[in-house]
């Protein structure tokens, strides 16, 4: 896919209807031939959107005004381009957490849950938010994380957590003003409720930090998982993290969680893992595809704000 598809699809599928700001600046982007030149200058992993947009967003650059941010990129594209190449997208985004609910309810309690990918953390504390699926509230206190769901009855409560690590590349601490404003400039810009997320989330695990593991998904795991108590059901997890890695090194990570014991889920984009029979999405929008221990269950989207589970 060249650099101005990658941003048109941007435009089409992931901020279509969800944040008009990024649709009408990926679509800009993608015709414009000066920023897609300097685009084309850096490693194809660096060239994406939400990174660009963020890295614009954190320097305090406009992201509203297509012709205003042009001029604002051309014209810091030494310090921009530093950024970029030193950060990643590290959206870490707890409203995930009701798209996983309804597996991680239902697994042998208590649980252990490794995150893959896991920025701050802030998706390790499933048993410390409250959901909202519908009108049918699960859990109390805050923050609230809503989800539209459809073919499936809600969780009938909170999963039992007695142990959560993460594993990254490149582990965030929420209490560190400045992993705090990246992790602010990775929200869309039109997105106050999930910046307020981001805050009350930030303050659950700032009060009960979990273990962050600065290492590799496939020769760090073994060892991490290691560490989880014989007594609790591990569950390794991640979303939207895969795309991050090239598929050779997909297929060993796989290697290394089928030989893990306990569970593997997996919400990730549809063309990240592969599956043999999917049903048609519920519309043209990015959905990921949630599967336990490679079985895909439903489709949901990359925010945690609806899950549609396979009939």
């Amino acid at each position: 896919m060249t650099i101005a598809a990658m941003y048109a699809e941007f435009a089409a599928r992931e901020a279509h209807g969800v944040s008009p700001a990024y649709e009408r600046l990926a679509a800009a982007v993608a015709r414009d031939p000066e920023l897609l030149a300097l685009l084309a200058g850096l490693p194809p992993a660096k060239r994406q959107p939400n990174l660009l947009f963020g890295v614009v967003r954190l320097l305090g650059g406009p992201v509203e005004d297509p012709a205003a941010f042009h001029d604002y990129t051309v014209a810091h594209w030494p310090v921009i381009e530093a950024e970029v190449r030193t950060r990643v997208t590290q959206t870490n985004e707890a409203g995930r957490c009701a798209v996983l609910l309804p597996i991680l309810a239902a697994l042998p309690q208590p649980l252990a849950l490794l995150e893959v990918g896991a920025s701050a953390g802030l998706c390790l504390y499933p048993d410390r938010y409250a959901y909202r699926y519908g009108d049918h509230p699960v859990g109390s206190g805050d923050p609230v994380l809503p989800c539209t769901a459809a073919n499936m009855a809600p969780p009938a409560g909170l999963p039992q957590v007695v142990w959560r690590a993460g594993l990254d590349l490149n582990p965030l601490d929420v209490t560190e003003p400045a992993d705090l404003a990246w992790l602010d400039a990775l929200i869309w810009p039109e997105h106050t409720r999930r910046r307020a997320r981001l805050r009350a989330a930030a303050a659950v695990a700032a009060a009960d930090p979990p273990l962050l593991v600065r290492g590799d998904l496939v020769d760090d795991l073994p060892a991490l998982a290691a560490q989880a108590p014989a007594e609790a059901t591990l569950v390794v997890f991640h979303s939207s993290v895969l795309y991050h890695v090239p598929a050779p090194r997909r297929a060993a990570f796989a290697e290394v969680v089928r030989g893990l014991p306990g569970h593997w889920i997996a919400n990730e984009a549809l063309s990240v893992l592969p599956y043999d029979t999917l049903p048609p999405p519920p519309g043209e929008a990015l959905h990921h595809v949630l599967a336990l221990d490679e079985t895909p269950l439903a489709w949901t989207r990359p925010h945690g704000q609806a899950i549609s589970w396979f009939a």
